[in-house]
């Protein structure tokens, strides 16, 4: 039960914290996005070579990978730039 001379948490003060919980999120999503830009151009080499070695042929994991990895760098751009409310994995499902 609050105590009665406790001032309620005003709509202002929450928006204020919310704002830098976004910001400590945006963080964390920029430092994941530059691993995923990475490992991005490790799988493109490993899968140009697989192609090379295998008559053209990519390899469908990788090539799957690469396709949930650029779904999940959308939504994360998307929510770095303000145009989404929804956080990528791991705060939501890996779609």
């Amino acid at each position: 039960m609050a105590d009665e001379h406790e001032a309620p948490e005003t709509e202002a003060e929450t928006d204020f914290e919310s704002i830098w919980l976004r910001l400590v999120n945006m963080v964390i999503i920029a430092v994941l996005l530059s691993m995923a830009s990475t490992l991005l151009g490790v799988i493109t080499v490993a899968q140009f070579l697989i192609m090379l070695l295998n008559s053209r042929q990519p390899n469908e994991n990788l090539a799957e990978f690469g396709t949930t990895m650029g779904v999940w760098m959308a939504k994360a751009a998307r929510y770095q730039t303000g145009a989404s409310e929804v956080k990528p994995w791991p705060w939501t499902e890996l779609d």
